[in-house]
């Protein structure tokens, strides 16, 4: 359960304790998360090699699809809203989780490679 926490945190998987990210962004400023590229407390290295975090895209897209899902089946089928409005729910969720997805994504790949 604590690394499922140290995901969610964003920490380092070395020394769980310093952070994955400089800033969280903010997608209504139109601000993407900043990486660290070493952690600030035990100097591990993040991106262990160029393009290493193409494979967080999947996870990304994972996230997404299952947030999309959940919000379909919440507003249509409980709360048995029209399509057009699910489907701007929907696209409005996932605007708005997309800086989540995003960090949350790379933190996954990252306890994903980390041998102990």
């Amino acid at each position: 359960m604590s690394k499922v926490l140290d995901i969610i945190k964003c920490k380092c998987p070395n020394c769980k304790e310093g952070k994955v990210f400089k800033d969280q962004g903010n997608i209504l400023l139109l601000r993407m998360p900043k990486m660290n590229e070493r952690c600030t407390e035990c100097n591990f290295k993040f991106e262990r090699e160029t393009g290493f975090f193409f494979g967080a895209m999947f996870v990304s897209y994972a996230l997404a699809v299952a947030q999309m899902i959940v919000c379909l089946v919440l507003f249509w089928h409980f709360i048995d809203l029209s399509p057009l409005r699910v489907f701007a729910i929907i696209a409005t969720v996932t605007l708005l989780l997309s800086t989540v997805n995003f960090r949350l994504s790379r933190a996954i790949w990252i306890y994903i490679f980390y041998k102990d």
